[in-house]
């Protein structure tokens, strides 16, 4: 009798929240609140929400090396969400990657960066998931590849990759550096994109934030790879972007070095929304991470295909970008030390050259639609890989660059 009554009141009270006739007091509707800013600090929407889908309903597929990881339902449906989930358990999920059922997740779910958050901020987005009005979408089941769709192998990898705790500040740096350190490292998760990853999938911690790959489905509906950029003040990475840039890039779209494309659309969609203190924190700790680059390829760019990729590269990229790679106010943003150009590996160039930018939905801001550059084209209908090899070849050699040259068959797997 007391199991059945127990479960009439936890359907009765999915039921009033999912018909909004719950009462919240003022605190907890300002915590709440504190939970949404959070969450969209984290851009967990992008995450947990399908094509088409309903916010946070989960479903979207993470094609990984392993095979296709779904991302679960997060809003507060007591049966496909986590509507009956504790606090404690939602705060060992996000900060441990263990389901109330005790099983492991997958840390495609980020908690190696989340397990840095603090109680009081666990706590917020705790409140604010089960704000959620719930959705009773199922996402479909992992395909992994065996055994890696055996949960229990995770905890090997988390003994020897996963280090749990919470953020510590560093008592000699201000608090706006330790801010932005909170916000790039644990928050905003920028290392699971911006660092390259072993056989295991775990993050490299010598070369965290000199760049990575990851996987994306592109406006055209297919998974392509592509490249994150070095995020350290190394020249092949920010070391030409000021300040001003990266607030502007993050809060705006577009900067005087670059404007938002590809995955970095949906970054952009939830870092415009910070407050101008956090975008200038998240700023102040980028240009302060010490230069590290990843070891280059040895192989020298052949000299027969550097002339080639000049030739090339000014007769359909030089009236915009010019001859000098510094691009211009009103044609297109400079190549020169351009920090797509100088990735570590080239398929973000090769997916730009071959398809054009694939550019927000939405403007992210009124200087973003305002903005003077030329709209690139789209050349892989009018250059074969070949040519765009060479093109990808002469702007990472160019102007001072030493990154890697670009072959035939890297332009072939991203077509």
């Amino acid at each position: 009798m007391k199991r059945c009554w127990r479960r009439f009141l936890r359907v009765a009270a999915a039921l009033a929240l999912s018909l909004g006739l719950t009462q919240v007091s003022a605190s907890e509707n300002s915590l709440v609140e504190r939970g949404r800013y959070l969450s969209t600090a984290a851009n967990c929407v992008a995450c947990h929400t399908r094509e088409g889908g309903v916010a946070y309903a989960g479903g979207l597929a993470f094609e990984t090396p392993f095979g296709v990881l779904y991302s679960s339902n997060i809003t507060a449906d007591p049966i496909a969400g986590i509507g009956r989930w504790s606090e404690q358990q939602f705060i060992d999920a996000l900060r441990r990657g263990v389901r109330p059922d005790g099983q492991h997740l997958y840390p495609a779910f980020p908690y190696t960066a989340y397990t840095k958050i603090t109680d009081s901020d666990a706590k917020a987005l705790y409140a604010y998931f089960k704000s959620i009005k719930p959705n009773r979408y199922r996402p479909p089941q992992n395909a992994l590849r065996f055994p890696f769709g055996e949960r229990r192998l995770l905890g090997l990898w988390k003994r020897l990759y996963f280090d749990e705790g919470r953020f510590e500040a560093s008592p000699d740096k201000d608090r706006q550096w330790n801010r932005g350190a909170y916000l790039v490292e644990a928050l905003g998760h920028c290392s699971a994109c911006h660092s390259p990853r072993n056989l295991l999938g775990a993050e490299s911690r010598d070369l965290a934030m000199t760049g990575g790959v990851h996987a994306h489905q592109d406006r055209d509906g297919k998974t392509r790879a592509w490249s994150a950029s070095n995020l350290t003040s190394a020249p092949a990475g920010l070391a030409a972007w000021s300040e001003e840039d990266l607030i502007d890039y993050l809060g705006k779209g577009i900067s005087a070095r670059a404007a938002v494309f590809g995955p970095m659309n949906e970054v952009v969609e939830s870092t415009r929304k910070l407050s101008q203190g956090d975008l200038t924190a998240m700023a102040k700790y980028l240009q302060a991470l010490p230069s590290r680059t990843q070891k280059i390829s040895s192989t020298a760019a052949d000299a027969d295909a550097l002339s080639e990729g000049r030739i090339l590269y000014n007769i359909h990229c030089g009236t915009c970008h010019q001859g000098t790679g510094l691009g211009g106010d009103d044609t297109g943003p400079p190549l020169r030390g351009s920090a797509i150009v100088n990735a570590p590996t080239p398929e973000s160039l090769i997916n730009v050259v071959l398809r054009g930018p694939d550019r927000p939905k939405i403007a992210p801001s009124t200087a973003w639609q305002s903005r003077k550059w030329q709209m690139m084209e789209a050349f892989g209908d009018k250059l074969a890989d070949d040519e765009v090899a060479v093109i990808a070849t002469y702007v990472r050699s160019a102007w001072g660059h030493s990154a890697s040259p670009v072959t035939e068959m890297d332009v072939a797997r991203q077509r």
